[in-house]
C-alpha cells in the first residue's frame, strides 16, 4: 500500500495518468483491476472510475509493492572508504531516501550491500548526481550530522547553465519560500514572511560561447531544498535539463530530461574538535571529471 499526494504538475489530470506515472513499471492491468475492486482511494473515498483529481488530494493505492515497483539496477561505486565513513557516487532517478512514492533508494539499495548500520548524512536531489557520504556508527552520524550543520563541511557543485555568465566569482544572498505542496521553491532578493536566508557561491570554471552555456563551480553556505537550481535561475541562469526551474526548449536542445548538476566534491574544514573523525580534517573526496 502506497499513499502520495497529488503536486500541481497534475492538477487536472486522469486518476490513471497520475499513478501510471507515479508508479512508472506498475502494469496498466493492474491498476484496472484494483480500481475494480475499488483498491483506490481519493481523500479516503473509495473509487473504481478514472476520476480526474486535483492538487492536494491523497491518493491510496491498495497494490502490493511487488507490483508497484521495479527494483532498479544499480552497480555501486565507492569513491572512499575508511573505518567510519563511506563516500557513494549517486545517480539519477533515484532519491537518496525513503519519499511518499518510491520504495527503493538509493540507501535502501547502500544497507542491502553494504549494512544496515550505515546511514545517511546529507540529501542530494533525487536527479541530482554525485558524492553522497555515510556513516559506518552512530558516533560518526553525530560528528558528521554536527559538522554539515555547522559549515564545516563544504559541498561543492559542478553545474552547467544557459547563459554566458560574466562574473568570475560571486557569492549570492537572497532569501527563499518552500511551498511544500507545489514541491516548488520560491526565491526572494527581500527578505518576506516565511522565506529563509540562502548564501550560495559559484566559481566560473569555464565558458562555452559556442553553446552559450558556463560551467560553475558551486559551494553551498546554506542547504535549502533545491536552493542551487532555484537560485541559478532566478538570477537568469538556470541549469540545462531542469525541468522544474529550468527552460523546456533549451532542454529539449540540449537533449537532457535531468538537470546537469553534480556533487563532485566534499571537503572536510573542521574548525573545532571532531573526535573520532580529526584525521578527516583537510581532506577532500572528489570526483574526477
Amino acid at each position: 500500500m502506497r499513499k502520495f499526494k497529488v503536486t500541481e504538475k497534475y492538477n487536472n489530470k486522469k486518476l490513471n495518468t497520475v499513478i501510471l506515472e507515479t508508479f512508472n513499471t506498475l502494469n496498466p492491468n493492474v491498476l484496472y483491476k484494483a480500481l475494480r475492486k475499488k483498491d483506490i482511494r481519493i481523500n479516503n473515498v473509495k473509487v473504481s472510475e478514472n476520476q480526474v483529481v486535483h492538487t492536494g488530494d491523497e491518493i491510496t493505492v491498495y497494490i502490493v509493492d511487488d507490483l508497484l515497483y521495479k527494483k532498479p539496477q544499480i552497480e555501486l561505486k565507492v569513491l572512499y572508504e575508511d573505518n567510519n565513513i563511506i563516500a557513494f557516487y549517486k545517480p539519477d532517478n533515484i532519491s537518496v531516501t525513503e519519499d511518499a512514492s518510491f520504495t527503493f533508494t538509493f540507501t535502501s539499495i547502500v544497507k542491502e550491500q553494504y549494512g544496515n548500520n550505515l546511514e545517511p548524512c546529507h540529501r542530494l536531489d533525487r536527479n541530482t548526481t554525485g558524492i553522497i557520504l555515510y556513516s559506518k556508527n552512530e558516533q560518526a552520524l553525530e560528528i558528521l550530522l554536527d559538522k554539515f550543520k555547522n559549515k564545516e563541511i563544504e559541498k561543492h557543485y559542478i553545474a552547467r547553465v544557459y547563459g554566458i555568465v560574466h562574473k568570475e566569482h560571486e557569492i549570492l544572498r537572497d532569501y527563499l519560500f518552500k511551498d511544500s505542496k507545489k514541491s516548488l521553491v520560491y526565491i526572494s532578493d527581500a527578505p518576506k514572511k516565511d522565506y529563509l536566508p540562502i548564501i550560495t557561491e559559484y566559481t566560473v570554471i569555464s565558458r562555452n560561447y559556442e553553446e552559450n552555456t558556463t560551467t560553475l563551480d558551486i559551494n553551498l553556505h546554506t542547504g535549502r531544498t533545491h536552493q542551487i537550481r532555484a537560485h541559478l535561475a532566478h538570477i537568469g541562469y538556470p541549469i540545462i535539463g531542469d525541468g522544474k526551474y529550468g527552460n523546456n526548449e533549451i532542454n529539449k536542445k540540449f537533449g537532457l530530461k535531468t538537470q546537469d548538476l553534480t556533487s563532485y566534491k566534499i571537503k572536510f574544514k573542521f574548525k573545532t574538535n571532531s573526535g573520532i573523525l580529526n584525521y578527516l580534517n583537510d581532506k577532500e573526496i572528489e570526483i574526477k571529471k
